[in-house]
């Protein structure tokens, strides 16, 4: 087995709280200073700047897993990744007919626009992006299994926008892949508080919005290589496939 060091929730200038510096360009090449292997595109209730990334990424070495951090009706913060432009395609649907029609405000909230490689606007979202879906997170983890994708609720142990926070817990029933946890979480702490989460695959990534904490936070997997079947059997644990927040190692 290999190991690999991956940021997996990354925005970009299309989130409304992402900084105009998260250009497609400027996160490859930090992710390339960084000594990243792979990374995360996560900007919030939208996929739509993932694909100029990724192939830039292509070009320069990086994986980019093609991604989305979702607010589901309950005020839940997920991630999701999809491995086929197909998948994505239909999730982005999924995505445009549940985002509420609330008008963006952006010079409360920040623009919403999406970018080439040289900066070029190429679309902008006039709907707010942080509002909640008009569905609740059983239904959004069932269509994010429906396309095979990857289900991972956000940043647990935050005290807003977690599904522990908004919940209280984790059901057992929900197809989840892996746990996410801030950077500044003590995992030993919160476990003793949710002793139940001890069987879950935990991960841990920088929620970057500026380009400066991209790579800052990094979760190590060991596989055989860098693919959407290794990633899922990785945080499996199938086969000697491990994932593991860096830290902790």
């Amino acid at each position: 087995m290999r190991k690999f060091r991956a940021d997996l929730h990354i925005h970009t200038v299309l989130s409304p709280c992402g900084s105009l510096e998260m250009s497609p360009e400027i996160i490859i090449n930090k992710a390339i200073e960084q000594k990243l292997d792979f990374i995360g595109i996560t900007d919030h209730n939208t996929m739509r700047q993932c694909n100029e990334i990724a192939k830039i990424g292509n070009e320069k070495g990086i994986v980019v897993l093609k991604g989305v951090e979702i607010a589901t009706r309950e005020e839940v913060h997920c991630l999701a990744f999809f491995e086929n432009n197909d998948e994505h395609i239909e999730f982005q649907k999924f995505l445009d007919d549940q985002l509420p029609d609330i008008k963006n405000k952006p010079e409360k909230f920040g623009f919403q626009v999406w970018v080439n490689r040289h900066e070029k606007i190429l679309g902008e979202e006039h709907r707010f992006l942080l509002a909640g879906l008009k569905v609740g997170i059983d239904e959004i983890a069932l269509k994010i299994k429906e396309l095979n994708g990857l289900f991972i609720p956000a940043h647990i142990d935050r005290h807003m926008f977690s599904i522990t926070s908004q919940l209280g817990f984790i059901d057992s029933n929900l197809p989840i892949d892996a746990l996410e946890i801030s950077p500044s979480c003590n995992w030993q702490i919160f476990l003793e508080k949710h002793p139940y989460l001890i069987n879950y695959c935990i991960i841990t990534s920088s929620d970057a919005h500026v380009p400066e904490l991209i790579g800052s936070t990094v979760s190590v997997f060991e596989m055989e290589n860098i693919s959407f079947a290794e990633i899922r059997k990785a945080f499996a644990k199938i086969n000697g496939r491990n994932v593991k927040p860096e830290k902790w190692l």
